[in-house]
């Protein structure tokens, strides 16, 4: 397509974008949202830090016209994740833990909530634990999306019929 040709440096960039809009969004209250939005948007949200981001960017990045799944592809995945890991560490310990999506009320920064006696209050042990399920789950999704995106773009899924002179391709 004319316009899924950048580089991989803008690929990387788009895809953590695409990250800071669903995990910043995820930080809003689904009680906030009327009617059957009330399931949709925290889904929504869900889908776009752990499956758009690494497809939409493994998708754009332009390759050689042979190039199925290089290293830099098989690299690229866990790189994301990383990114995306350092940016959701951010923004939880700045702005907030996310939301459950069954509902729930944002509890405000985790600095805050791990300096605060009280009923809000986060022990690190918790905090660090719930990150490294989050670092876990980046990493695994991204480059398995990563990895399948690249196969799908590369001809991995087309297939030739029959053997002899007069092939179709599917």
């Amino acid at each position: 397509m004319l316009f899924n040709k950048v580089s991989y440096r803008r690929g990387l960039i788009e895809g953590i974008i695409i990250f800071a809009i669903g995990r910043l969004c995820s930080l809003i209250s689904p009680f906030v949202f009327p009617d059957w939005t009330y399931v949709a948007a925290p889904m929504l949200f869900m889908a776009l830090q752990y499956v758009i981001a690494p497809v939409w960017a493994a998708k754009r990045i332009v390759s050689t016209k042979r190039e199925r799944l290089s290293k830099r592809f098989v690299v690229f995945g866990p790189l994301l994740a990383g990114f995306c890991l350092a940016l959701d560490l951010i923004v939880s310990l700045a702005l907030g833990l996310a939301v459950n999506p069954f509902g729930g009320v944002q509890q405000g920064p985790v600095l805050l909530r791990m300096l605060n006696p009280g009923s809000n209050h986060l022990n690190v042990g918790d905090f660090a634990l719930t990150e490294v399920k989050t670092a876990i789950t980046l990493l695994a999704f991204y480059t398995l999306a990563v990895i399948c995106t690249r196969l799908a773009a590369g001809g991995f899924l087309r297939f030739t019929m029959p053997a002899g002179g007069n092939r179709v391709t599917l």
